[in-house]
């Protein structure tokens, strides 16, 4: 599949603008649960591809929910404002969506997202989808039960010159026998400020940020969008960014769980940051004849400053490397790759891109890809590439490598039985606990 033939098929997929004015007599109706940098991102993409009406947004931060009723109201076709909500069950209570987005951090993805489904719309949600195992199990029975369609934000699934690699170089055998994959992020992402805690600005609502998460002092690199600094509120490098690539790994190869997952780590250098995520973990998920290896580290030097964060794929004919960025394909004992590709960018269809303030101006054609296949699947009510049960396979493999790491043993977990073999110490530890009055929703 080159470049010129994704277009072309993405551009007919499949006639989207013409399936929602016959099927529909009005354009779906849409709302963003989440305002802040990704929930923007997301919802813009959406809008460069379909005749959706953004009815209502809601976040806790006012300042940031007026931000973007204002943008959507300049970039929507109607320029109609939204309608805005604090509280997400007040927006959901009036029953009048088709798509619901789920953008906020990772704490708060289980109960919107159900509750979207229960009051009848289709969900898009960002990974990782949860923050324990059983959020994400309770999130894909909803789904399942209530016959909705759920996108999850793994958009590697949709990335272009991703999908060019899995198909002219995966599937065409070009690696031969694939029994070894590292992934890794070598960013220095983590936050290493140490400072004081403080009073909530007076535009958040910092008790309603907080939820179903446990409650400490409010601090500055909370909000916005460093909460991923704290494991009250994330499942750190490992939920962000290892589950991209292990995604990535999974549909690649045709991957379903791992069989065994182990992982050891911590804070081992950046001791002084405010921060308590690992600086430094590594994780292996074994999936019997396949091994896939994770490593992150927050400080030093990148293993291959060509692919900072990606993953390297070893097969007995050739090694693969893809990244959000490129990919390479080198056959054994070649010294240069011999197949290559890159990002896609799209600006002469879509040049508010350049100009767009904080977009990750290589992902915004995956993005479109993979909000494209979620407006495809509610038209065929079919399941879209990054299915809610791909995302709880992905999502869970991850939180269960940082359940290894504190408890210092592999673990084998049956999706089946939703335990960890022989472990009950695990397995209790596969749903945390809701702070009062929320209710996990494992528990409902």
């Amino acid at each position: 599949m080159n470049r010129r033939r994704f277009l072309a098929g993405s551009a007919a997929l499949p006639g989207l603008a013409a399936v929602h004015a016959q099927d529909n007599p009005r354009p779906p109706r849409g709302a963003l649960i989440g305002c802040g940098w990704y929930g923007k991102v997301d919802l813009f993409r959406l809008l460069q591809v379909a005749p959706v009406e953004v009815v209502a947004l809601c976040d806790v931060d006012r300042t940031m929910l007026d931000d973007a009723a204002t943008q959507v109201a300049q970039r929507q076709a109607s320029r109609n404002r939204p309608r805005t909500f604090r509280d997400y069950r007040e927006l959901l209570c009036e029953r009048d969506l088709d798509i619901v987005l789920v953008d906020t951090p990772d704490h708060w993805h289980a109960l919107p997202a159900i509750a979207a489904m229960e009051a009848g719309a289709d969900v898009w949600v960002q990974k990782p989808i949860s923050v324990d195992v059983a959020e994400g199990k309770a999130m894909l029975d909803a789904a399942r039960r209530l016959r909705k369609v759920v996108q999850v934000g793994l958009q590697r699934r949709s990335t272009p010159h991703l999908i060019e690699a899995r198909d002219r170089v995966v599937r065409e055998g070009k690696l031969g026998r694939v029994g070894h994959v590292e992934v890794y992020c070598y960013y220095h992402m983590r936050a290493k400020e140490n400072p004081p805690d403080a009073a909530p600005p007076e535009n958040l609502d910092y008790e309603l940020w907080t939820g179903p998460a446990p409650m400490r002092p409010y601090n500055p690199l909370v909000h916005p969008r460093r909460w991923r600094a704290f494991t009250e509120y994330g499942n750190g490098i490992m939920g962000d960014m290892c589950v991209h690539m292990l995604d990535m790994v999974r549909w690649m190869l045709g991957l379903g769980w791992p069989r065994r997952v182990s992982s050891a780590g911590g804070i081992l250098v950046e001791r002084d940051s405010k921060a308590n995520i690992p600086d430094t973990q590594g994780a292996t998920f074994d999936f019997g004849d396949l091994q896939v290896v994770w490593q992150h580290r927050s400080y030093g030097a990148p293993a291959d400053p060509e692919y900072p964060w990606g993953a390297t794929f070893y097969g007995d004919r050739g090694t693969l490397k893809a990244d959000v960025h490129k990919y390479a394909f080198t056959p054994l004992n070649g010294k240069v790759p011999t197949q290559t590709g890159t990002a896609l960018f799209e600006y002469e269809r879509y040049p508010e891109d350049r100009t767009e303030r904080d977009l990750e101006r290589h992902v915004a054609s995956a993005v479109r890809g993979h909000m494209r296949d979620f407006l495809a699947r509610r038209a065929d009510r079919g399941r879209p590439v990054a299915d809610i049960e791909e995302g709880h396979i992905s999502t869970a493999s991850c939180i269960l490598a940082n359940l290894s790491m504190r408890l210092g043993r592999t673990l084998a977990y049956d999706p089946a039985k939703h335990e960890v073999t022989g472990d009950p110490e695990a397995t209790r530890l596969l749903k945390r606990p809701y702070r009062a009055p929320w209710q996990h929703p494992a528990d409902k």
